[in-house]
């Protein structure tokens, strides 16, 4: 065994192996051989012996955060028309911005500013909207790529009820997702394409149809939204009568599952739709802040979980307002605990190792074997320094923790690994 491919870290361990259970090794190790955990440990087993350690002392070391949902486009409207709904937000402000993806120029100078925003945020995975716009799309994925960062990447694809700037033909949408595709499904090591219809009204059935053949095809992942707002709820069942709920749209057309599948809100399911996301396992992208924001409405997560539903969280930029994972932990706390208000019966508010757990493994095994420290998970993770965050009194490991995640900031982040390599700020 060469000291090339194995290393070894030293700090305070914590992850979550199962939802709501930290696993906490005060100043262990842990081994990585190739990208991947080859194990932790509290005593480092004799046979690592000789190698060099990187101590990180009073350092904790967790999983890089998973952010399941994130328009890239909107990174630059954060903070603006957030006192609308959905849908005039939507006409206002996200549409006359998406459109001007068009101007390759004027993507990549925005784009390069979220992918900096993601590294610095230790947001190591993400599944990212990007435009209609083919080349801009690729540009993304070319700066995520050399920033190091794992993503999924969407072009999005709109044929109806969209505006004249934001709109395709259907052939074209299919044609330019086709071409997108063969030119990225092998390009690069950790950014992929997914297939994007934008929702269901914006999708036409035959583009439907079309692009679940698609990812088929391609054996490509698929994003889109579901169930975010009550008129749009409305409004999808008005374009389908033929079917019986709007998740089952998505499942009519071959987009629910079918290709690994995640769809971002889901708050006003009924219980056929929970029944056929946990039976798909159809991953809910759980976005507190954009939820709020845009008066959507709470998500039912504990239900979901419980449900059998997979479940990761996501900042939604921008109906969400801030890129912080950590950010997105604290708010889903929050509406969790409203939930259990309203009625006690929509069961406990989640803890936080239930959030931290949905914060890395949940959204991470979207990725594959991501998201934790256990053996042959990829090493993808953050050395948090919380020196700035103490007090006068003696902190256990996990009361540390909670209170990086509430009260902590990227200043706090000292260093970040994607499978094992260290990346550095994006130079670009």
């Amino acid at each position: 065994m060469s000291a090339v491919d194995v290393k070894v870290y030293k700090g305070h361990i914590v992850f979550t192996p199962e939802f709501g259970k930290y696993e906490i090794i005060e100043n262990g190790y842990i081994v990585v051989e190739g990208g991947r955990v080859k194990g932790t440990y509290q005593t480092l087993p004799a046979e690592y012996q000789n190698l060099e350690v990187m101590d990180y002392g009073d350092k904790m070391i967790i999983p890089g955060f998973v952010d399941l949902h994130f328009h890239a486009p909107q990174f630059v409207n954060r903070g603006l028309g957030l006192d609308k709904e959905l849908l005039p937000w939507l006409e206002t402000y996200t549409f006359p911005e998406e459109s001007k993806y068009k101007d390759l120029e004027y993507a990549e100078k925005a784009y390069k500013k979220v992918v900096k925003e993601l590294w610095k945020l230790g947001t190591t995975r993400s599944v990212l909207f990007a435009t209609i716009h083919k080349d801009a799309t690729i540009k993304l994925m070319d700066l995520l790529d050399k920033a190091g960062l794992s993503a999924y990447v969407g072009k999005v694809n709109m044929d109806r009820n969209s505006p004249d700037i934001l709109i395709e033909t259907t052939e074209d949408s299919l044609s330019d997702t086709e071409e997108f595709l063969k030119e990225t499904v092998d390009r690069y090591e950790k950014v992929k394409p997914i297939i994007t219809p934008r929702f269901v009204p914006t999708c036409s059935p035959e583009l439907m149809k079309g692009l679940s053949q698609l990812a088929k095809k391609y054996d490509v992942p698929i994003q889109s939204h579901l169930s975010e707002n009550r008129s749009e709820v409305a409004w999808v069942k008005e374009l389908h009568p033929e079917c019986p709920n709007y998740a089952s749209v998505y499942d009519l057309f071959g987009l629910f599952g079918q290709q690994p599948t995640v769809m971002a809100h889901c708050i006003y399911l009924n219980d056929e739709e929970i029944e056929l996301m946990a039976k798909n396992k159809v991953y809910v992208a759980h976005s507190p802040h954009s939820n709020n924001n845009l008066s959507s409405g709470i998500s039912p997560i504990r239900k979901l979980v419980e449900a059998g539903v997979p479940v990761g969280l996501a900042s939604d930029i921008s109906g969400g307002h801030d890129v912080s994972i950590p950010s997105v932990i604290v708010a889903a706390a929050q509406v969790s605990k409203l939930k259990w208000v309203e009625n006690s019966e929509n069961g406990d508010p989640l803890s936080t190792p239930e959030l931290f757990y949905l914060a890395t493994k949940g959204g991470g095994s979207f990725f594959g074997k991501v998201g934790s420290f256990e053996e042959g998970y990829e090493f993808d993770a953050l050395v948090i320094d919380d020196s700035s965050l103490a007090d006068v009194n003696p902190r256990t490991i996990e009361e540390r923790l909670q209170r990086f995640i509430y009260i902590g900031d990227d200043r706090n982040i000292a260093d970040r690994y994607v499978s094992g390599k260290k990346i550095e700020e994006p130079q670009f």
